[in-house]
């Protein structure tokens, strides 16, 4: 078939499938997000054209936050699907790196393609090109290089047959699952060749389950059949394997209590007897008072980042780590016993091997123990005060979702607020990007996730910081018609920040408003609602939680019914937190001219004390 470059990509696109989450087939790849410049326009734009009533293209303000929309649909999909987003050289395309950091860091599947400069070079420099004395071969797009799993520049046609494989492969493999990137000069994509009919059969792609490695199971197994207090921790690739029901039923038949990681979240129902709560310094005091005296560790699924681990101080130093993991990297880590393996299957085959060896029925309720303790607690800090809180918001929401709905956040306070006060009303129904704690993913994620789950009600919530950061989308989301609801808390500035820097010993100093240089007596705000309202979408200002709750049930009838963001907006305490009591290690200076801070440093040295090194 004769077709330029761009073509044969855009039909390649349309050829793969994927299994969905509840088993039907559908599109792997269900839109485009593309703004169009000189280097993407003519070439993979009259591509797009050509089958736009196939494959949706939609339109984006703000490259970064188009490609975290992209990012937003894998997630919300369990990695099932992949967005796409495509921009012009230059600007556009360094827009999207930020993007690409956030797939990588939470290994979610994203696919861009930017524009690039001429392979011919005859017009050089073109307009946004940056030009490398030493290098002609380097470009702006080679910054994606630290930021995918997989890149390549295509300079010839043909090299599409090659690539694509990969491509595909990179972005439905569980264990190297990320971003990939296609830099595509434009003088190559407007070129033709004569492609091969079989680059466009269709193909269905579903997820592969590897089994583990019979000797591993075996050790692993004989590790836990000899602890006396174990600990499963789930993580986001058993949310990802589609595993929750197995790892329920593992929990169950062995008796051990179950923790969950930030992206394990809302896989374990809330109330289930063996449900510690959530782990580490966004977690709950119940899943850390089970962790620290835990003997063996049965991590699934999970890289154990710092938040998870509390730096590597929730758990006892004598602590057995056996880690089940897709991706042999993950499952290596701190000297881990590794079973490299599909999360479901993985655990079936480890319930096989261990037959009916439970646990002590005292320690498996323990767990129910300590988080009825947890509950008590958020329970106190939802009860009304004469401020707002983060955690007040949150229980509003949580209170009246459904099983059906999605929550989101990003960055900043809440997602300790979500992490370790949401209840689960619905398996798989959060998403707390904190792998790179994306500012703005709040708003251009919830744009995604609302295109990929149409029958329950998104609810993302964020900051005025991650507000003011980026919002373009609210736009391209209130213009396209898709509807969900964000529930913006404005404390004056980037106040968790604020309580890093001044828990520190540091001085307040460029984080809360009060504390920002300005040479206004009286410094402007920002009216959020009206801003959102110039955007298309219906606003809802409230001052207390009883407006909060009415204006919440009305938004949740405009996103279904009228197809575009509702917007609440809600004045809140800046310095009130949930509180899981864990350590985190951060760089606190060792000289400094205010005695609090070196006072802190030396509390960090103590810390580092209980921190566990696996060498």
């Amino acid at each position: 078939m004769r077709l330029t470059t761009a073509q044969a990509l855009v039909r390649w696109l349309l050829a793969q499938r994927t299994e969905l989450p509840d088993g039907a087939e559908g599109p792997l790849f269900p839109g485009v997000f593309a703004i169009f410049g000189h280097g993407n326009v003519l070439g993979l734009g009259n591509a797009l054209e050509e089958v736009r009533d196939r494959l949706p293209v939609w339109r984006g303000q703000n490259e970064q936050g188009m490609a975290l929309a992209a990012v937003g649909i894998g997630k919300a999909t369990h990695r099932r699907q992949v967005g796409v987003a495509t921009s012009s050289i230059g600007p556009g395309a360094l827009n999207m790196v930020t993007a690409a950091g956030v797939a990588h860091a939470n290994r979610l599947p994203l696919l861009l393609l930017p524009g690039d400069t001429f392979t011919s070079r005859a017009p050089d420099p073109v307009l946004q090109q940056v030009e490398h004395f030493g290098d002609p071969t380097t470009t702006v797009n080679d910054s994606f290089r630290a930021v995918s799993r997989y890149f390549d520049r295509i300079t010839r046609p043909e090299q599409l047959l090659n690539t694509l494989p990969h491509a595909a492969r990179v972005l439905t493999d569980p264990a190297d699952c990320g971003p990939v990137v296609l830099a595509l000069p434009q003088d190559v994509q407007a070129e033709s060749f004569d492609f091969p009919e079989s680059l466009f059969a269709t193909v269905v792609h579903r997820p592969t389950r590897p089994r583990p490695d019979t000797r591993a199971l075996t050790q692993a197994a004989e590790t836990v059949r000899a602890a006396r207090k174990p600990l499963l921790i789930l993580g986001g690739g058993v949310r990802y394997s589609r595993a929750a029901g197995r790892a329920i039923r593992f929990a169950e038949q062995h008796a051990i209590p179950i923790a969950e990681t930030t992206a394990g979240r809302t896989l374990v129902p809330h109330d289930h007897p063996l449900h510690a709560g959530p782990l580490g310094i966004t977690g709950s005091t119940s899943a850390n008072a089970l962790a620290a005296e835990a003997d063996v560790v049965l991590a699934v699924g999970t890289r154990l980042q710092d938040f998870t681990t509390a730096s590597w101080t929730v758990f006892a130093p004598d602590v057995r780590i056996v880690s089940l993991n897709a991706a042999r990297y993950d499952a290596v880590k701190h000297g881990a016993l590794s079973v490299v393996a599909d999360a479901d299957e993985g655990l079936r085959e480890l319930t096989d091997e261990l037959g009916d060896w439970q646990a002590d029925r005292t320690w498996a309720a323990r767990a129910v123990e300590e988080r009825a303790k947890w509950d008590a607690h958020v329970d106190g800090l939802r009860a009304p005060t004469d401020m707002p809180t983060y955690a007040q918001v949150v229980g509003v929401v949580n209170e009246l979702s459904t099983p059906e709905d999605y929550v989101m956040t990003a960055s900043g306070g809440l997602p300790g607020e979500l992490i370790g006060g949401w209840r689960a009303v619905g398996e798989a129904t959060m998403d707390v990007e904190y792998g790179f704690s994306c500012m703005g993913y709040e708003l251009a994620g919830a744009w995604g996730a609302a295109i990929a789950r149409p029958d329950g009600v998104v609810t993302t919530l964020l900051g005025d910081g991650s507000y003011l950061m980026l919002n373009s989308e609210l736009f391209s989301a209130a213009f396209a018609g898709h509807g969900f609801v964000a529930v913006v808390c404005d404390n004056d500035g980037y106040a968790v920040i604020h309580r890093l820097q001044t828990g520190q010993g540091g001085a307040g100093f460029n984080n809360l408003y009060d504390d920002v240089r300005t040479a206004h007596a009286r410094p402007p705000r920002t009216d959020f609602a009206a801003h959102a309202a110039s955007m298309g979408c219906a606003t809802f200002p409230v001052d207390d939680l009883e407006g909060l709750r009415d204006a919440y049930g009305k938004a949740r009838e405009v996103a279904k019914t009228e197809h575009r963001p509702a917007v609440i907006v809600i004045r809140t305490h800046p310095d009130a937190w949930t509180e899981a009591g864990a350590w985190w290690e951060i760089g606190v200076p060792e000289v400094a001219h205010r005695p609090q801070i070196t006072a802190a440093h030396d509390d960090v040295a103590t810390g580092k004390v209980k921190q566990i090194r696996y060498l």
